[in-house]
């Protein structure tokens, strides 16, 4: 939703099994996180202000939790393509720590992408097509709607 995403991709990366499927990322022993990879244009929209949306959008201080779904499947990472990505978001994250923007340490990993792996494509603009969904109410809408709010400029 935001100008200069030009993709987006549900999927699992960070991990050493090939090809995994969901059922064996989310039984937590393929090392993989759930993962969104994102194509973007630089011209359009910077890859800080990626990485500002993304700190927004979700808690980077819990470890290997996000809400109520726990394990190194949903740690927080950032899986960067090259090493000025890496630096950026290593930078950042040493900014939001010296401003004191989050009460407890920022946990979020910083690794190199070495390989994606598409989920299933019932993943893929799930809360669109589920939009009435517990999960989608309870979990995907509040962070969506943060994200309307406060990037109102950034929204295609």
């Amino acid at each position: 939703m935001l100008k200069g995403v030009t993709g987006v991709t549900s999927g699992y990366a960070g991990g050493k099994v090939a090809n995994p499927t969901y059922n064996q990322v989310s039984m937590g022993n393929t090392g993989h996180a759930e993962v969104v990879l994102v194509e973007y244009d630089p011209s359009v929209i910077a890859f800080e202000k990626l990485l500002e949306v993304f700190f927004d959008a979700h808690n980077p201080t819990t470890q290997n939790r996000q809400g109520a779904d726990a394990g190194t499947q949903y740690r927080s990472v950032v899986l960067c393509s090259t090493d000025e990505q890496k630096m950026a978001t290593q930078d950042y994250i040493k900014k939001l720590t010296a401003m004191g923007t989050y009460p407890d340490p920022i946990v979020t990993q910083v690794e190199a992408l070495t390989a994606f792996y598409p989920a299933e494509e019932y993943h893929d603009r799930y809360y669109e097509t589920h939009p009435d969904d517990g999960y989608s109410l309870a979990v995907i809408k509040p962070k969506v709607d943060k994200i309307k709010e406060k990037y109102k400029d950034l929204l295609e």
